[in-house]
């Protein structure tokens, strides 16, 4: 088995979930006490919040290439970065380790290839759903048609993350206008919808809509299962 290394903390509120998957997965397919080998570098999400905010990306690198190195000397033979959105920095974080790292949105385009889907809505933070760095790499490298909502609801989607799911928070009110912007999405034509930020799959699931969802960071930790096993 190979050692994971995660990149956690932002928020730990999702960093628990993949915790979880993960060692859920090793021990659906080896059983008995089976669990994953991880070394996990959890860091302050306050001063990243800050920088992302403040469009500092160099300053939000600089601590996620000390985090991979860290996880890379402790032994780690891959590692993933454990949300969507600093993935903006991936390439730069990836080029500062030997290792190779998972990168979400590729684990998530698999997914969606896999059920033929080719056309869909995208949930996350206002940087992934409005930059090109997620975006991007789903059209780009993968050929799937990406759509996100209007940007009254962007911003609606963003400020639930960072003021309420990221704090651990499931607001019924706010579980309802994700909701309704996923049948929004729906109903312009979009096969299926990204929870593309690793908080979303604490508000919204697939009992609650018909409109499949793709909850990220259950897909992100089961290719991490797959690459470890």
């Amino acid at each position: 088995m190979k050692t994971i290394g995660m990149i956690g903390g932002m928020s730990w509120e999702s960093s628990v979930e993949y915790y979880r998957e993960i060692n859920n997965g090793v021990k659906q397919q080896l059983g008995g006490l089976h669990s994953a080998k991880i070394i996990l570098h959890s860091v302050d999400f306050a001063p990243i919040e800050k920088l992302q905010h403040g469009g500092d990306w160099d300053g939000t690198a600089q601590i996620l290439t000390e985090a991979a190195q860290s996880v890379e000397a402790g032994g780690a033979d891959f590692f993933i970065i454990c949300t969507n959105t600093m993935h903006k920095v991936a390439e730069s974080v990836a080029g500062s380790v030997s290792i190779p790292l998972l990168h979400i949105a590729d684990a998530t385009a698999e997914a969606l290839r896999q059920d033929n889907i080719v056309k869909v809505g995208l949930l996350g933070t206002s940087f992934t759903m409005e930059q090109s760095f997620y975006k991007g790499r789903l059209i780009n490298n993968h050929g799937i048609e990406v759509m996100v909502p209007e940007s009254q609801d962007r911003n609606i989607i963003h400020e639930v993350i960072f003021k309420e799911l990221c704090l651990g928070q499931q607001n019924p009110q706010s579980k309802k206008e994700y909701l309704r912007i996923v049948e929004s999405l729906s109903g312009k034509g979009c096969e299926a919808v990204i929870l593309g930020c690793t908080e979303i799959g604490m508000l919204i699931g697939q009992t609650d809509t018909d409109t499949p969802l793709y909850d990220t960071t259950k897909i992100h930790a089961a290719k991490a299962v797959e690459w470890a096993l």
